[in-house]
């Protein structure tokens, strides 16, 4: 992380709930969705990132909704949603709860029908015949380029403009690597004036961090899913979180996710990725050195692969039978000073075990506080014993405080894909 920018305090030891507005309920609306508000902050949610809510273009677009990110009007919402007075009204009710609330943010592209076509075509690239086009083959959408200094100056002032008129906190910036890095830091040196800011890149370059407070971490979600699939291992895992503590510098911030929009719509839902390794795999991703994502209906959870350019409703009139998972992890979370991100002194330490084949453990530590966490990533009983380290005194089950203590040395007997976590 750049010096010149600082992560807002709030975020360090926060998680982040992506909203699919559409599919989240009947209607579909901002006000629809605030009845969902109180049950969120229950589960422990902190941060809401809405997926785009401007409208989305006509022409080009596919299936019957379209996009959300094939934007016509940066300064105005989709209709299918409500109105910015709408969606200002629900950022005061999310306030009110104690959320922090930030939108997503495509920099990239438009739709074929946003208003700067007529308006501006020079923001546009063009291809040899001088039309607009798309360099990445997504139908829906036409690159902007960016060697425009007025675009520049176009696209910061509709940024701020959400920050202006509903009060946002920050945005998540998609496919942020295909948009210039000299850009980013324009922006943000202009908007974080206006009110201090976190900033999500969805990419995983190296490099954004000097302006972005956190990334996402595409090569693990993909290891999850090669573990699962049998392509990869235990040495396998281990690889990617080597490359993650070597190559990013230390205080990165890594947001850590077993789905999002894009691989439950398009690769499929967690249970279909990860199968078995879904729970102990959460785990992972709530606790070890970075930020949890959470998506949309994965407290149900939901079964099914949303459409993505249609109407397609999550169902709610089920019992929610992860919601006290996901609280249990996200209270630790928040009230162990151990888990807060961005500190190298609470970074993770991989611990050696007698069944390093098949079971990750590490713990992460500050000052008095400790958080041990043990995961079978097998089928099979694991009886594991943690080695190389003395951890000294009384560790209670977090998930079962009615279990016997994990006493250093002596064997732990796990289940099948059972995860065990234990706080000092």
């Amino acid at each position: 992380m750049n010096e010149e920018f600082k992560t807002v305090s709030w975020a360090l030891d926060s998680n982040i709930y992506e909203v699919n507005l559409r599919q989240y309920t009947r209607k579909g609306s901002f006000r629809a969705f605030a009845a969902h508000l109180e049950r969120l902050r229950d589960m422990g949610i902190e941060i809401l990132w809405f997926m785009p809510i401007t409208p989305i273009s006509k022409v080009g677009r596919l299936g019957a909704l379209g996009s959300y990110y094939a934007c016509s009007d940066y300064m105005d919402t989709n209709p299918e949603f409500g109105t910015v007075e709408d969606f200002k009204w629900l950022v005061e009710r999310a306030h009110e709860y104690g959320f922090k609330v930030i939108i997503d943010w495509v920099a990239n592209h438009t739709g074929w029908d946003h208003k700067w076509t007529t308006e501006h075509p020079e923001f546009y690239r063009k291809n040899m015949d001088g039309a607009f086009y798309d360099a990445h083959g997504w139908a829906d959408v036409i690159d902007l380029n960016y060697d425009s200094r007025k675009l520049q100056i176009e696209m910061i002032r509709a940024m701020q403009f959400w920050i202006e008129t509903c009060h946002i906190d920050g945005f998540r910036c998609d496919m942020a690597m295909l948009v210039p890095l000299d850009f980013w830091k324009e922006a943000r040196r202009k908007l974080d004036n206006t009110k201090p800011l976190f900033w999500l890149a969805e990419c995983e370059e190296i490099m954004y961090h000097e302006v972005f407070d956190a990334t996402y971490t595409w090569k693990m979600i993909h290891l999850m899913e090669s573990f699962w699939k049998k392509s990869s291992d235990m040495q396998g895992l281990f690889q990617v979180l080597y490359y993650y503590k070597q190559l990013f510098s230390a205080g990165s911030i890594r947001v850590y996710f077993t789905s999002n929009h894009d691989e439950n719509s398009h690769s499929g839902t967690e249970y279909e990725r990860l199968g078995d390794a879904t729970l102990p795999f959460a785990v992972f991703c709530c606790l070890y050195d970075g930020i949890p994502l959470i998506y949309s209906g994965q407290e149900i959870p939901n079964l099914k692969r949303l459409l993505f350019f249609d109407k397609d409703e999550i169902d709610w009139d089920r019992t929610i039978l992860l919601a006290e998972f996901y609280k249990t992890l996200l209270q630790l979370r928040k009230t162990n000073p151990a888990l807060k991100s961005g500190d190298p002194k609470r970074s993770p330490m991989i611990l050696s075990n007698t069944r390093a084949d098949a079971v990750l453990s590490f713990i992460r530590r500050f000052e008095r506080d400790e958080v041990l966490v043990i995961l079978n990533l097998s089928a099979d009983i694991q009886s594991v014993i943690i080695t190389g380290h003395t951890l000294a005194g009384s560790y209670k089950n977090v998930f079962d405080s009615r279990s016997p203590d994990f006493i250093s040395g002596q064997p732990l007997l796990l289940n099948g894909w059972e995860y065990k976590v234990y706080s000092k």
